[in-house]
């Protein structure tokens, strides 16, 4: 089986987790390094998706009001709408070569869905899909969200699982473009949120599993 690096990086701001990445990808498509995570937090920081980075509907504060909160905003240069990292926030960003025999984005996109699915389900939520929506849901409230890029199939960018996630700075966006649906998270859904550090064990785990790839 292939090894995956895992690589747990703390608190990062944003723009530094972009640089990583394209370092990354580079050094992936060189082979220079192997399947690799990178587990991360971002401080607060809204995103825009390629989706919407011409377009501001979608953010609802102005700039002085994200000023004064201390959010950011970037575009992401990834697929999807708008979103919002911030501490508690577990983050993924995967660079892993879909070559050659899993070159399909949309089953990606599935894939990842299901190693998160597998999370919540071992801390006893139900978490499953919506049609024609991306993302992990409980009921009517999505607990993880999801934007991939892939160049050359190998792939940057990934999964926002919230755990400890200040909700309340969700009303600063319309999440995903979407405005019938709410947000949730770990510590909501339980009550009192496990370890961050567990959280990621178990996303490692079964991102292994589903990609097929041994647990370093």
């Amino acid at each position: 089986m292939t090894p995956l690096d895992v690589r747990r990086a703390g608190l990062v701001p944003y723009e530094a987790g972009v640089a990583l990445q394209a370092e990354l990808v580079a050094a992936r498509k060189a082979g220079t390094i192997p399947d690799t995570l990178v587990l991360l937090e971002h401080p607060p920081v809204i995103t825009l998706g390629v989706k919407v980075r011409q377009s501001r509907d979608h953010v609802l504060a102005s700039d002085a009001q994200l000023a004064g909160l201390g959010v950011s905003l970037f575009e992401a240069g990834r697929g999807g709408d708008v979103t919002y990292h911030g501490p508690g926030q577990l983050v993924g960003y995967p660079i892993l070569d879909l070559r050659p025999d899993r070159m399909d984005a949309h089953r990606y996109v599935r894939d990842l869905e299901e190693v998160l699915i597998r999370v919540c389900a071992d801390l006893g939520i139900a978490a499953d899909r919506k049609a024609g929506l991306t993302g992990v849901w409980v009921g009517e409230e999505k607990v993880a969200a999801i934007g991939v890029r892939l160049s050359r199939w190998v792939t940057s960018h990934g999964f926002a699982l919230n755990v400890t996630t200040d909700l309340s700075h969700f009303g600063l966006i319309v999440p995903c473009g979407i405005t019938d649906r709410g947000v949730t998270s770990l510590g909501r859904l339980l009550g009192t949120a496990p370890p961050m550090a567990r959280v990621e064990d178990l996303v490692v785990g079964h991102l292994c599993d589903v990609f097929g790839l041994s647990r370093p």
